[in-house]
């Protein structure tokens, strides 16, 4: 599944809308719009990061997606195990490093 958020990020590698909905093809990938409340969850992880001092590292995209995954019960790919943890503790994540 992928969010338009998603869709956004793996364009900058692409020269062509073409080339992107190629790549990631709508019968393999679920297309989904966000939810209102993935927006609020993410508004608060996001808020809470910048409490701590550490949103400059993190754009309020990533915890969009992150949000999403965790409101409609998702598994969320992420190279940032922790930080899921850390927003999210009952997000279910798979990490390619371990």
């Amino acid at each position: 599944m992928i969010n338009p958020i998603v869709y956004a990020e793996a364009s900058v590698r692409f020269d062509r809308i073409e080339d992107l909905d190629e790549a990631l093809p709508a019968g393999d990938f679920l297309r989904e719009e966000l939810p209102y409340a993935a927006g609020f969850l993410a508004g608060k992880a996001y808020a809470s990061c910048r409490a701590q001092g550490d949103a400059k590292r993190s754009p309020i995209a990533a915890f969009y997606i992150g949000a999403h995954a965790a409101v409609c019960g998702y598994r969320l790919l992420t190279r940032d195990e922790a930080r899921c943890r850390t927003y999210f503790p009952k997000l279910e994540s798979i990490s390619p490093a371990g």
